[in-house]
């Protein structure tokens, strides 16, 4: 009888030992293991070396894509050489090195803006455009996400969905290295539709109003 009770105190102590040691390993894998957070949505200001020239240049790079929902793409402010451009990278075929691509990005539900980038001379995954990239750079600080949409030269449409969380001060560091200031108005016009006239129209006093509709009644016998 005394030994069986020694025989189950053993396993008893056995059994927690192996029990307590399961719980510390999951426990160190927990800690090892990146957990999909808020933060991972963030955008980073970096400061790399281009290894061809040896020239150190800054960037304000999107996070990468949630894995599944979209293509891989990512997107980055860039100033080198005391020049701004707006950089996109994909892990597809885009189009051949130094060639023209067509671009489509809308901020949140404003209509969508077209623009041309540019593949590197090293690169047909890669492009960039320096014309636009201030516009760009003031449009992304004025929304929570961006869609983008490539055109490839094979005709097929890359896209993906990029958040822009804890975007201002990544970009506002690279605009501040290339000597430009950041603008939070969009450059994205909005359509002047019925529901924005029906808006502005309300605010006019009774005269005002008068003079709009007369306005428009002759421009609608004009039109026939």
């Amino acid at each position: 009888m005394i030994d069986n009770q020694k025989e189950n105190e053993k396993l008893s102590m056995k059994h927690k030992y192996h029990f307590n040691r399961s719980i510390r390993v999951g426990i160190v894998f927990l800690l090892a293991c990146p957990l999909q957070t808020k933060a991972d949505n963030n955008w980073s200001y970096h400061q790399k070396s281009d290894s061809l020239n040896n020239q150190t240049y800054s960037t304000a790079q999107s996070p990468l894509p949630r894995p599944g929902l979209y293509d891989d793409m990512t997107l980055e402010i860039v100033c080198k050489d005391h020049k701004l451009q707006a950089v996109i990278n994909a892990d597809d075929l885009i189009a051949s090195q130094n060639s023209d691509f067509k671009v489509e990005y809308q901020i949140d539900k404003n209509p969508p803006v077209t623009l041309s980038m540019k593949t590197f001379p090293d690169s047909k995954r890669r492009g960039y455009n320096e014309s636009d990239a201030k516009r760009i750079a003031n449009d992304l600080l004025t929304g929570q996400a961006v869609f983008v949409r490539i055109n490839t030269m094979i005709r097929t449409v890359l896209s993906s969905s990029i958040p822009l969380d804890n975007i201002a001060e990544p970009i506002g560091q690279v605009l501040k290295d290339c000597g430009l200031n950041a603008s939070t108005k969009s450059t994205v016009e909005l359509p002047y539709d019925l529901t924005t006239f029906e808006q502005a129209f309300n605010q006019l006093s009774s005269e005002q109003k008068q003079n709009v509709l007369i306005k428009i009644k002759e421009l609608m016998k004009t039109s026939h």
